[in-house]
């Protein structure tokens, strides 16, 4: 097994890692509330994988990501990810993910469709769930029917997908609305 490297940064909304292993990264931490939460967690999902400086592409990584949740549209969909390393279900999954636009987003449905296993919404939502690279694959910008949010398993859990999307200025609906301006948080519940 090659060795695995990891490094910790913050950003503007908590503290975020991304791990490598060569010239690929093999996993990303979505954003802690401080640098002890992000530690343990990445403990616990990367035991033997080594602290290093970012530099190459793991320094273009972090800039873009930095960049990103300071408000900037910014693609990252460039990134090498160990895509070989998951499911042929979830390898498609996280490339139809990559493919969603700073901004835009899809449902869980339209994912399914796109990947030709209309009605395997549920099983999308789970292989989100399992993305080993949040933020570089943005399983963020994928929310449940109707602009419901659905899950989200970074700290803050479904708070943290609103506060990337409204970053995002993403819109959770086709329909224009009288409250598009606001945080999506603050948007009236739908009857």
């Amino acid at each position: 097994m090659a060795i695995q490297h990891f490094h910790l940064f913050d950003t503007a909304i908590g503290t975020c890692a991304l791990i490598w292993e060569g010239e690929r990264f093999v996993g990303a931490q979505l954003p802690e509330r401080d640098e002890d939460t992000a530690r343990r967690r990445l403990a616990r999902r990367y035991p033997q994988a080594d602290e290093a400086r970012a530099t190459g592409f793991v320094a273009e990584a972090v800039a873009g990501i930095r960049a990103l949740f300071d408000g900037e549209k910014r693609e990252l969909a460039h990134l090498p990810v160990a895509l070989e390393t998951v499911s042929d279900f979830n390898r498609k999954v996280y490339e139809v993910a990559l493919s969603i636009p700073p901004g835009e987003t899809l449902t869980y449905g339209e994912v399914a469709q796109r990947i030709g296993e209309p009605g395997a919404a549920r099983a999308v939502g789970v292989a989100l769930g399992q993305n080993p690279w949040p933020i570089i694959v943005p399983c963020h910008r994928v929310l449940a029917a109707g602009g419901k949010t659905g899950g989200f398993s970074a700290d803050g859990g479904v708070e943290t997908k609103l506060r990337i999307l409204t970053i995002e200025k993403a819109r959770t609906s086709a329909e224009p609305g009288l409250f598009g301006e606001l945080p999506l948080a603050a948007r009236p519940a739908r009857r």
